[in-house]
């Protein structure tokens, strides 16, 4: 099922695919930075980052079926940060 106006990318839509991909990657380098250097993270969910690694993980999915290099690029260094706060938290819990 094809929605109308659905083609190929064109570089306009690449580079606004890269812009916020950006940005939604690294919108968690400040708390990672953070927990990095106080070692608390009693107050951040982990359940939020189970859930957020799952819709990042199925965003490099279709990023690969459908080849846009945007998605699946940003998609997989979001999945990497997001995994590795995920790993503080589980590293620093039992310290807070």
């Amino acid at each position: 099922m094809a929605l109308n106006g659905c083609g190929p990318i064109n570089m306009e839509e690449q580079i606004i695919g890269f812009i916020a991909g950006i940005l939604t990657t690294v919108a968690v380098l400040p708390q990672l930075m953070k927990s990095w250097k106080t070692k608390k993270v009693m107050d951040i969910s982990p359940f939020m980052f189970v859930l957020l690694l799952r819709g990042i993980g199925l965003w490099v999915v279709y990023g690969i079926i459908k080849n846009d290099y945007p998605i699946i690029l940003t998609n997989g260094i979001s999945f990497l940060l997001n995994s590795s706060m995920l790993l503080l938290m589980l590293l620093y819990k039992s310290k807070d």
